[in-house]
């Protein structure tokens, strides 16, 4: 093991044919998982199902291991699984692919020099007057190490893998290859429209450039509201693959668990504030909820925003789709609720008809939740076991599986990633008051989010 790998630091495999080796031996080893966990299922007289031994907590570490050590979009994509579908796969293996959420290996010293130099030139410390060759953090596209210009302030610079951005294409492919050749998904669901607006957002999310003018906009449009702060991007230190901005201090949100109720409340109220607005006011939305993008200010009462990539365009069409739906749950409305939700796309038409009793039963689930008198209690998740049985049903029929549209997916994911933090604090929110306060408002034009030419 080299002193690299000690410290936590793996090789970034760049090459084409590299990453497709990793690829393969991924699949073959959640065969040999499957073929293992089979053979010992039937020794002990079970008849076990296909997708029982693939959603098994090996093959899970298999995944997580790999997809770690590849970085770049085939880790992003198994993140946004993790989150996406963490109250719906069976816990032993979303607790494993968590890991994707939380940590990445950080790419050796050497490689870290060698991109370094390629931005910023072969004297690049020449430009700070300090460098902290341990990352502060490492996430799927790049990783984060604190800087000093020489004028003292203190920086963020976020690193980019070597080889990440020309490796997307490839790596979306080679993931929905392997989820088909596994028989996690069907191969009659039409993965196409996903994939091509999966890549392109993996590819804006490489664009270093857009993140900093991305950041500057989101910056202008939170303005002096004192619940959120944002940093300023450094523009003469930000090329493609290097963004430069100011380094803010803050608390890991997950530790604001460990606070006491008001704060843990205060701290979710405003994440749940920040989506709302996002979604009917302002018409753009950083739909990346991963964990890592949120800290606290215990000491200004600030939630501080990070990672600007996945910003993205909300269409009104899908936030008139969204304030349909939550319109008519707040008005505790089930066949309204459904009809928003098959319009809105977000629910197949063939899944509500032939599985309308589950269905309602769900909607019925929901409705009583949010029914409860006072604030909603994100800890209490005793409701989930029911709902996750209930979608136990639909999911196995593959013949109604459904696609919603990709601007819906995106703030879903959003949604649900807030909720899941939410939970993690067993925060109390009264939600329905603040999604009632939007009754009369319908959503807002779209904010000009794209960078200017």
């Amino acid at each position: 093991m080299t002193e690299d790998e000690k410290r936590g630091g793996r090789v970034v495999p760049t090459g084409r044919l590299s990453r497709l080796s990793r690829f393969g031996r991924l699949a073959g080893g959640i065969a040999g998982g499957v073929v293992a966990e089979g053979a010992r299922r039937l020794a002990s007289g079970q008849r076990p199902r296909l997708n029982d031994l693939l959603l098994t907590p090996g093959n899970a570490a298999r995944l997580a291991d790999q997809l770690s050590h590849l970085r770049g979009a085939a880790m992003k994509l198994g993140q946004m699984i993790s989150m996406d579908a963490g109250d719906i796969l069976p816990p032993e293996f979303t607790q494993i692919l968590a890991r994707l959420r939380d940590q990445a290996h950080h790419m050796t010293a050497r490689q870290l020099d060698e991109v370094l130099t390629a931005e910023w030139g072969v004297q690049w410390r020449a430009r700070l007057s300090g460098f902290q060759g341990t990352p502060i953090a490492a996430a799927s596209i790049g990783q984060v190490h604190r800087g000093r210009l020489p004028d003292g302030r203190e920086i963020a610079i976020k690193i980019q893998y070597p080889g990440i951005a020309r490796s997307i294409d490839a790596d979306v492919d080679n993931v929905a290859t392997l989820l088909r050749v596994t028989g996690l998904l069907p191969r009659e669901l039409d993965l196409g429209p996903l994939l091509i607006e999966a890549k392109h957002q993996l590819h804006e999310e490489a664009n270093y450039l857009r993140e900093a003018w991305m950041m500057e906009r989101y910056g202008e449009l939170v303005g002096k509201d004192r619940a959120y702060l944002v940093p300023l991007p450094i523009p003469t230190l930000t090329t493609e693959r290097i963004l430069a901005m100011d380094y803010v201090e803050g608390t890991p949100i997950e530790a604001v668990a460990f606070a006491p109720q008001e704060t843990r409340d205060a701290v979710a109220q405003a994440l749940a504030q920040l989506v709302l607005r996002e979604l009917f006011e302002w018409g753009v939305m950083q739909t990346d909820p991963n964990f890592a993008n949120y800290r606290w200010q215990e000491t200004t009462g600030r939630l501080v925003l990070l990672d600007f990539g996945a910003a993205r365009e909300v269409p009104s069409v899908t936030a008139g789709g969204y304030h349909r739906l939550l319109m008519a749950a707040l008005d505790g409305n089930r066949d309204e609720v459904r009809t928003a939700a098959v319009d809105a796309g977000f629910l197949g038409s063939a899944a509500a008809s032939k599985h309308r009793r589950v269905i309602d039963e769900m909607i019925d689930v929901i409705l009583a939740e949010l029914g409860k008198p006072g604030p909603f209690d994100f800890g209490d998740r005793a409701f989930l076991g029911l709902l996750r049985e209930q979608a136990a049903i639909l999911a196995g029929d593959r013949t109604t599986w459904h696609l919603p549209p990709t601007d819906t997916l995106f703030v879903q994911r959003k949604i649900s990633g807030t909720a899941l933090l939410a939970a993690r604090l067993k925060a109390h929110v009264d939600i329905n008051r603040m999604i009632a306060s939007y009754r009369d408002r319908g959503p807002a034009a779209m904010t000009d989010f794209s960078p200017k030419q």
